[in-house]
Order: C-alpha cells, then structure tokens, then sequence
C-alpha cells in the first residue's frame, strides 16, 4: 500500500514542479496540485485503508479487557449468585400497587 502512496506522492510532485516551472505555470498553481492532487488525496486513502486495522485494534484491546476483567471478578460473580435472592420469591403480586385497571377509576 506504501509504495502506490510514494509512487503517486512522487507524479504529483514532478506534476507540481512541471506547474512551478512553466511559462504559464505559477508557484501558487504548483502549490495547489501538491495539496489537491497529492496531500489531500494520499491522507484520505490512507486513513481509509487503514481502517480494518483500527477495528481490529479495537476489538482485540476490548477483548483482553473483557477477558482481564472476567478473570479478576470471576470468583466475586460466583460468591454473588450464590448470595442473590431469587425474584418474584415474595408472597406478593408482581404489579404496579395503585394503578387501576384501564377503564376503571379508583
């Protein structure tokens, strides 16, 4: 991927020096092929074929952080299953207590 980035930096530049360099050409005209024709262009590809690099940075640092974080509380979940209170294990009626039925006023 490198060397088409240094290959094309290398035409836009003798693109710019042919532009500074003749008779009708001017150094703001050079100027402006280097930052439309070269720099633009070569960042935005760049950034853009370097993305699946990124994810997959990213994914493999959210991995090992998931897998630190399980192996450090891992024996805290444990104790806390064991701990927990099971739900609806009261005597009571799951519900909004209050809150009447539709169409009906209290």
């Amino acid at each position: 991927m490198y060397l088409v980035v240094i290959a094309w930096m290398y035409v836009v530049l003798m693109m710019s020096a042919a532009e500074a360099t003749s008779s009708n050409g001017t150094v703001l005209g050079a100027l402006v092929t280097l930052l439309l024709y070269g720099v633009g262009p070569v960042i935005l590809v760049v950034y853009l074929m370097g993305a699946p690099a990124r994810n997959k940075a990213i994914k493999k640092r959210e991995a090992l952080a998931r897998a630190s974080h399980v192996a450090l509380s891992g024996q805290d979940a444990q104790a806390a299953v064991d701990s927990a209170v099971e739900p609806d294990a009261g005597s009571h009626a799951a519900g909004g207590a209050g809150i009447a039925p539709m169409g009906k006023e209290p």
